[in-house]
């Protein structure tokens, strides 16, 4: 939740064509270390589950053939929660509508 919450790298939850999902996010190479340059993945059971829970919500959906890529931002208690339509749940099926 601290990497989605702290805002430091976008975390995107990916639905692939097959129905696979994978939330992760890209590391940029750091200069100090010499590591990173990668992308990496997140525990898809945790990240369903804060889902489920309204901690977070899913932006605007970006589509291709081979996948669709959703921002993933954390839910701003006590701030209007975003309607996102065809968000996929858990089972990867389509959703009407997200609240928080």
């Amino acid at each position: 939740m601290r990497l989605i919450t702290v805002q430091r790298v976008p975390v995107c939850l990916t639905v692939h064509a097959n129905g696979r999902r994978r939330y992760g996010y890209w590391q940029p190479l750091s200069s100090d270390s010499g590591r990173g340059g990668c992308h990496v993945a997140l525990p898809t059971d945790e990240c369903d589950a804060l889902h489920a829970a309204g901690r977070i919500e899913l932006g605007d959906p970006v589509v291709d053939p081979a996948k669709t890529t959703y921002p993933v931002r954390p839910v701003v208690r006590g701030a209007p929660s975003a309607v996102v339509r065809g968000a996929p749940s858990a089972t990867g099926t389509p959703r009407q509508a997200l609240t928080a």
